[in-house]
């Protein structure tokens, strides 16, 4: 399967990575409107960050996220890898390179070369895009295709 276009995702079926029935059935959605694939918006009630904001074990995951960093900044994203130590190393979305240099300034331990691993080039609107909560039948269809 090629990627899409609009939410960077080879795999339309991706689903959340933690909790998936929960999270389908209780926060908002980022529904690609290309793929239709769904993509958690809820805020951490706790920390008030976006799931975008978290890091990732995997490129992968963080692709999965970024389109919803780009929706809700109206712009451009990135992801950088960032070393943690010789053998262990995060992936991380961006919306710019000083909030990625400010990052790095907390902890000087973590390393990174400063060159997106991924970028999507610009931002773009596209037109059958929707944020809402999914109903139960749309969860349950989602989780079963």
């Amino acid at each position: 399967m090629s990627e899409c276009p609009e939410c960077y995702s080879e795999n339309s079926r991706m689903t959340p990575m933690f909790k998936a029935y929960n999270c389908l059935s209780e926060h908002v959605q980022y529904i690609c409107g290309t793929c239709h694939r769904c993509i958690c918006m809820e805020k951490d009630k706790n920390r008030g960050l976006y799931r975008w904001n978290f890091p990732f074990k995997s490129l992968e995951d963080a692709k999965g996220y970024i389109r919803t960093a780009e929706y809700t900044l109206k712009k451009e994203c990135f992801i950088y890898e960032i070393k943690l130590d010789k053998e262990r190393h995060i992936f991380k979305v961006f919306s710019d390179k000083s909030e990625l240099i400010s990052y790095l300034k907390k902890d000087k331990e973590k390393k990174c070369n400063k060159v997106p691993v991924f970028r999507t080039g610009e931002y773009k609107e596209f037109p059958n895009t929707e944020v809402r909560k999914l109903t139960a039948e749309e969860v349950m269809t989602y989780l079963n295709k």
